[in-house]
């Protein structure tokens, strides 16, 4: 696998971490959240996308996508949804509830990190108080990220991730325990504390997904680990200004051109040059963003001689021009705002 080549996807699709939710249960329990879409401009303004994930602190837990069969949590594990679906979380398997009031989640967007929330159930009042509940924590966080105009990465997820606790993941719980503890004393820093934990989290978890995929599986991070398809992914993307040829990109893949074609379609479902002026467009995307450099010189930035056939390979693929798109986002809510 090449770390590089990953970190570099992340650092340009703008991954950002915000909004901590601090839950303890006592007693049966089910929370259904909706998708990641629904609650987006409440969490994180500005953000294309906005995944959802929790750690569990104590206790055994479900989570499950809505409509979809569960998964059993122990204490440490982590469950993340990279596509954004609606899911349950539940003291016990096939239980629902009702979606979380996103006026709610919209109201609490700007509350102190972590929010808190304590529920019991008091229908198990039952004759007596010394009656013992079995109890729960979970820590709930959600990451934003671009996936526009190309994020080859968020594509090559999994709907939801589970990394258990005993596969690597311990630290995970500790960390995220220290967090919480030090945030309750209101210290300087502990906001941007709980992001850079919520982004180590995401890319840990990307980390270990990749090393457990199978031999032969399609998709981006797949391919990044290919010995072949991974040198030309490598090189596209330390250079996307250069004027890359079949002919280059197969030398540095170590294949012939039909070979490197047919194996990066085969993994990732789109020939190289496509590859190769999607990401130009990313990067583009990036630099229009972040400075004010003209389009005539982003558009050289990224390998295009022409401003002309820059702005028009830019708007086929995002749907509006360089300076258009530029005015627009420059002008948006800055990625992880409400945190």
């Amino acid at each position: 696998m090449s770390a590089d080549l990953l970190s570099d996807v992340l650092r340009t699709v703008r991954l950002r971490g915000a909004v901590f939710y601090d839950v303890r249960y006592r007693g049966p329990w089910a929370a259904e959240a909706p998708a990641g879409s629904v609650v987006a401009s409440s969490v994180m303004p500005g953000a294309d996308h906005v995944m959802e994930y929790h750690v569990l602190s104590q206790g055994h837990c479900w989570a499950a996508i809505v409509g979809e069969p569960p998964i059993r949590m122990s204490p440490g594990d982590v469950v993340m949804f990279p596509q954004g679906d609606a899911h349950v979380m539940s003291s016990a398997p096939g239980m629902r509830a009702a979606p979380i009031d996103v006026d709610w989640v919209r109201a609490t967007a700007r509350e102190p990190k972590p929010v808190r929330l304590h529920a019991h159930d008091e229908s198990r009042e039952a004759g007596t108080r010394e009656q013992a509940y079995d109890e729960w924590n979970l820590v709930c966080g959600f990451i934003g990220c671009d996936v526009k105009p190309f994020n080859p990465l968020i594509a090559a997820l999994p709907r939801m991730l589970h990394l258990p606790a005993a596969r690597g993941g311990a630290w995970i719980a500790g960390v995220i325990r220290h967090a919480v503890a030090e945030s309750s004393e209101r210290r300087p820093g502990r906001e941007a504390m709980l992001e850079r934990i919520s982004e180590m989290i995401f890319v840990d978890a990307v980390r270990r997904h990749v090393d457990a995929l199978p031999q032969q599986t399609p998709g981006w991070l797949a391919g990044m680990r290919d010995r072949h398809v991974g040198r030309a992914l490598a090189a596209m993307h330390a250079a996307p200004e250069r004027s890359w040829t079949m002919e280059q990109l197969a030398s540095e893949a170590a294949l012939s051109r039909s070979a490197l074609h047919e194996r990066f379609v085969e993994m990732l479902a789109l020939p190289p040059m496509q590859y190769l002026a999607q990401w130009r467009m990313q990067v583009a995307a990036g630099l229009l963003r972040t400075t004010d450099a003209t389009v005539a010189s982003v558009a050289l930035d990224v390998g295009y001689d022409s401003e002309a056939a820059f702005a028009r390979a830019f708007k086929r693929l995002v749907g509006m021009p360089p300076a258009a798109w530029r005015r627009v986002h420059a002008t948006s809510a800055p990625l992880g705002a409400a945190a």
